[in-house]
């Protein structure tokens, strides 16, 4: 069964971020979709153009009409996805060939920070906004800006999510303002969800014997010795004169000679000479079945207004700033930016660091290695070297 799966990012280098993963994941380039395809207003304007079946070329509308039919509910969404690229927004879009590569294309969507598309729409209704209209013109990049803003400064959450299609519902990733200490006004909840695997055990064929029995016949044979008797009778012409035994035996008789034969006689005996013994031979063993359970966790991060130092000497921490460094300077040489936010905190931490003011990165480095290592160890100071200087600078200018 195909699924399809939609991440919409607000940030056109986490979009383009997340397409690169996916295909070095091995997702074929023809199953992955960058919608703009370039962080432009006239690639926006490009594929939001009513295309018709005679048309050529590809049109979000073509899109999500062969995506989700042409009921009214599906038109909906489309509607929502529409609204979203005008305003500015970017998508991701999966085929995914079976749930396991819906389930892969899911998590990697969710590293990149998507927004929660349906939190989106109904912020959109409540100023007014009832459907997508093709005439509406696009957000120019000042009131882009400007929206994105009022989205920071709601009480309500954005939570990263993707959306799939035709499937079942897709695992998020969530992220939420502090709600602790009692309720507040525009509350929103998130729940924390764990899987438990349970394992059970049933009878299954694993095949068996079929045992027929057949008559056959062999030719065989066996030698014998047979006796036969046969009379012969002879004349012989004598001429002698008659004894007195002569002429007693000189008187009618008869004799008789039988002649005999033997002849094969053939009888047959059935023995017993081998049996087949048919029975089943039963055994236990213990079996260890491993798997993977999922859990969805609540990730608090304080949001500031850029790189800004506070008057208790730290720096707020603007992390859309230093995904982007991350892609343009690190992303080729693999690994993940959550890898090197740890090293950019610690850079920007630097700065309400007393021992480390008023001097140059040469003089600190020392120092500032013997410090990461003793709060990071195992993690190479070499790799992290570059992210934590860059930070200190960004901080200290």
């Amino acid at each position: 069964m195909q699924n399809t799966v939609i991440g919409v990012y607000d940030n056109y280098s986490q979009a383009q971020s997340a397409f690169n993963e996916l295909v070095a994941r091995g997702f074929t380039r023809s199953n992955v979709n960058l919608s703009p395809s370039a962080e432009s207003t006239e690639a926006r304007g490009a594929i939001l153009k009513d295309t018709t079946e005679q048309d050529q070329g590809w049109s979000i509308g073509h899109f999500f009409r062969s995506l989700f039919g042409s009921e009214d509910e599906s038109a909906t969404h489309r509607d929502v996805y529409q609204e979203a690229v005008r305003r500015g927004s970017y998508l991701v879009t999966v085929e995914a060939d079976s749930d396991e590569q819906r389930d892969q294309a899911t998590d990697i969507l969710n590293r990149f920070d998507p927004v929660d598309i349906d939190e989106r729409s109904s912020q959109w209704r409540t100023q007014g906004w009832s459907g997508y209209d093709r005439n509406a013109p696009l957000l120019s990049a000042d009131e882009i800006q400007r929206e994105r803003a009022s989205y920071q400064g709601s009480a309500s959450t954005t939570t990263g999510k993707t959306t799939t299609s035709k499937t079942a519902a897709t695992r998020a990733k969530a992220g939420t303002n502090d709600m602790t200490g009692g309720t507040l006004e525009g509350e929103a909840r998130l729940k924390v969800v764990e899987e438990e695997m349970q394992v059970g055990k049933r009878v299954v064929q694993r095949g068996g014997v079929r045992i027929y029995q057949r008559m056959t016949e062999r030719p065989v044979e066996e030698t014998v010795h047979l006796r036969e008797e046969n009379v012969q009778v002879q004349r012989r012409p004598v001429d002698k004169p008659a004894t007195e035994a002569d002429m007693a035996a000189f008187k009618e008789g008869s004799m008789e000679l039988r002649e005999t034969a033997e002849e094969p006689v053939v009888s047959k005996t059935a023995r017993v000479v081998e049996e087949v013994v048919v029975g089943k031979q039963v055994s236990e063993h213990d079996e260890k079945i491993k798997g993977t359970v999922r859990r969805t966790d609540v990730e608090v991060e304080q949001l500031g207004a850029g790189n800004r130092a506070t008057p208790g000497g730290t720096v707020d921490f603007d992390r859309d700033y230093y995904r982007n460094h991350w892609q343009t300077s690190f992303a080729s040489q693999g690994g993940r930016y959550e890898d090197y936010e740890p090293a950019y905190r610690f850079g920007s931490e630097l700065r309400g660091n007393q021992a480390y003011r008023g001097r140059n990165w040469n003089e600190i480095e020392p120092e500032a290695r013997r410090d990461w290592e003793s709060r990071h160890s195992g993690s190479a100071w070499e790799r992290a070297k570059d992210a934590v200087r860059h930070a200190w600078e960004r901080a200290t200018t």
